[in-house]
């Protein structure tokens, strides 16, 4: 069996092992993550051909299998997203050169593939130039339903940012879910997710949360706890969290689409 069909059968529901998670996972860049602490890969077959990489706007360990991350970290505040208000997008897709060719994902592997390169760290929660341009890293995409990353998708994003500002300093991991045993792939090497996950920290009240998605354009989001998010991803999302908050689903703000943002006159 190859490690890309071991990795594809690790990430079914069916197959997830979630008896005994493992020590806490070492990070480099501990200011991205709730107490310090980066999630925990449960399910150690999600392991192979991992790497974590830290960017001065988030973090993220990606999979050289998927060729996309299993997860991005950021620690949004009021006063980053009033920073990052009005900096232009900057657009320049790039590969990361952190990650051996063998592992990564190339522009090429998206061109002509109908889907879109999809952030994880979305562009608009960056505070700077550098933050931006490392947003665009291949590293930090996945082939996404363009109706779905422009639409709900897009709204899940920007309900996030309104609560980084309303709230002041919340902890959030997003990434893709692959389930199944015929998982698609772009360009011969992209891993295209069925799925979707954003999951918040609020450390001041100590609540979670999270929206779920599916990769489609008719989808909706619903929102799930800590909880069940970890048992359908196989990793522990926040491992530092008491596990009397885990369980108990914050109260998370309907997601609206662009046009009804700017129908409103708000910006998100």
């Amino acid at each position: 069996m190859s490690v890309k069909t071991i990795f594809i059968a690790a990430l079914s529901i069916s197959s997830l092992l979630l008896s005994g998670a493992g020590m806490a996972a070492q990070t480099g860049c501990p200011e991205h993550f709730a107490n310090g602490i980066a999630p925990d890969i449960i399910n150690q077959k999600l392991t192979a051909k991992t790497r974590e990489i830290c960017y001065s706007g988030f973090a993220l360990k990606h999979s050289g299998v998927t060729r996309t991350p299993l997860y991005a970290a950021e620690h949004l505040t009021r006063e980053r997203i009033l920073q990052g208000k009005g900096l232009k997008r900057q657009s320049q897709f790039h590969p990361d050169e952190n990650i051996p060719r063998s592992e990564r994902a190339e522009l090429h592997h998206y061109a002509k593939s109908g889907y879109d390169r999809g952030h994880v760290a979305p562009s608009a929660d960056m505070f700077d130039t550098q933050s931006q341009f490392e947003c665009f890293t291949l590293a930090n995409m996945v082939p996404q339903v363009p109706e779905n990353n422009r639409g709900p998708w897009e709204g899940i994003e920007s309900a996030v940012r309104m609560m980084a500002k309303s709230k002041g300093d919340i902890y959030v991991v997003t990434g893709p879910i692959y389930q199944g045993s015929n998982i698609e792939q772009i360009g011969g090497a992209v891993m295209v997710p069925t799925k979707m996950f954003k999951a918040i920290y609020d450390p001041q009240r100590k609540e979670a949360g999270a929206y779920l998605i599916d990769n489609t354009a008719d989808a909706q989001p619903e929102k799930i706890s800590i909880t069940e998010l970890e048992k359908i991803t196989g990793i522990s999302i926040f491992p530092s969290v008491d596990e009397n908050v885990k369980p108990r689903l914050m109260r998370l703000p309907e997601p609206k689409s662009f046009k009804e943002r700017k129908r409103k006159g708000g910006r998100g």
